[in-house]
């Protein structure tokens, strides 16, 4: 695992510049990913996510596993050949898709039996089976297999925790492949001490990153910190924590403060699809008839492709128009609204002022809805 060393360069409170080594390049943190559920990032082009300098993007092992399965992509080089991506990779575990099935699977102490949201065919997940898909697809950082439970639910809560404890020494004792750095997740809900007995289980197994789950799913802004606080307090500070499925502008800032190093999430492209564009103070909705007219880039401050090149008019008759070059352009613009801001966030750690670039970017920022995230804004 000595490709993978993590540098921790400086701190600022509890927020952190690090620096994590992979096979494939090193990750500057804190580092926000796009997400190429299918092995693409939606609407956008490889070419088109080096000219914004992303450096880690994430695939799916649930939706590879069903289309076009783990074995063709390894015949085709692995992931990073096939899609044309020759940075850092992580796959997720295909846990969270799988859980979030509700009527079409079932869980037993073994693994999840599941039927395909494509087709209705039936198939099983095991912390074996899903390490063996990961390695298959041959990202640099790869996820244990766990179990997402309900947020508030405390009974269910605790048999979670003890599966994906059990799972995790499985999927580690299932690895194979020195070159992918396996994360183990910690889960518990909203629940204060399940959170601590998890992090500070999943610590003791020595992976060389931790990820955070369960959170993003309908609990309050509030006790998401609170977890974060409670589980970042614990993590060992010279690994890399990973905050699985998160991706709006507050979230990232607020995840930074309490020590996150990663982030992921659909949200800038899913966002694009939408009509809506992501700002440094909230969001625009492109479709809105008041853009018909408006010479002005999505931000005038902005640098990327395009706001350098476009018009909110032309985007507009783009999106009123249906041509799918609106998703691209708004996608592109979205994604380089959170690096810069991630790329911010870092230079403020390093020059110890992460407090007021904190407080100045939530001061002029106006999240939709104030308690809980949108649907639109969970995971994968």
């Amino acid at each position: 695992m000595e490709s993978f060393e993590y540098e921790l360069l400086a701190t600022d409170g509890n927020a952190r510049a690090g620096v994590f080594h992979t096979p494939h390049g090193d990750l500057l943190t804190p580092i926000f990913a796009p997400v190429g559920t299918q092995a693409t990032v939606k609407a956008v082009t490889p070419a088109q996510l080096e000219e914004l300098d992303a450096s880690l993007v994430l695939a799916n092992t649930y939706h590879l596993y069903l289309r076009p399965g783990a074995e063709l992509v390894a015949e085709m080089g692995g992931l990073h050949a096939f899609m044309q991506w020759h940075r850092p990779m992580l796959t997720d575990s295909g846990g969270f898709q799988v859980f979030s099935l509700a009527a079409m699977r079932k869980i037993d102490e073994d693994g999840v039996t599941f039927k395909s949201h494509i087709d209705g065919s039936l198939h099983r997940f095991t912390p074996e089976k899903s390490i063996q898909i990961q390695e298959l697809l041959g990202a640099d950082i790869i996820m244990a297999f766990d179990e997402c439970a309900p947020p508030y639910d405390r009974a269910y809560n605790e048999r979670a925790l003890e599966r994906t404890h059990a799972w995790a020494e499985r999927c580690l004792k299932a690895k194979t492949r020195a070159d992918q750095a396996l994360f183990g997740i910690v889960q518990g809900g909203v629940f204060p001490d399940l959170r601590e007995r998890s992090a500070q289980f999943i610590a003791s197994l020595n992976f060389p990153g931790h990820a955070i789950g369960g959170l993003s799913v309908g609990e309050t802004k509030a006790e998401m910190h609170a977890m974060l606080e409670i589980v970042n307090g614990i993590l060992p500070i010279n690994k890399p924590r990973y905050l699985m499925g998160v991706g709006s502008p507050e979230d990232l800032v607020e995840g930074i403060a309490r020590g996150v190093d990663i982030f992921d999430c659909v949200l800038p492209t899913r966002l694009a699809r939408h009509s809506a564009a992501m700002t440094f103070t909230g969001r625009l909705n492109l479709m809105n008839a008041v853009f018909a007219r408006d010479p002005r880039p999505i931000d005038e401050a902005c640098t990327c492709y395009t706001c350098r090149t476009f018009s909110r008019a032309y985007l507009r008759h783009l999106i009123v128009a249906k041509e799918m070059l609106a998703s691209t352009l708004i996608s592109i613009h979205n994604i380089h609204t959170l690096l810069t801001l991630v790329r911010r966030a870092r230079q403020a750690i390093l020059e110890k002022r992460f407090n007021d670039f904190r407080e100045e970017f939530l001061s002029s920022y106006h999240p939709r809805g104030k308690h809980t995230r949108h649907p639109e804004e969970r995971g994968k």
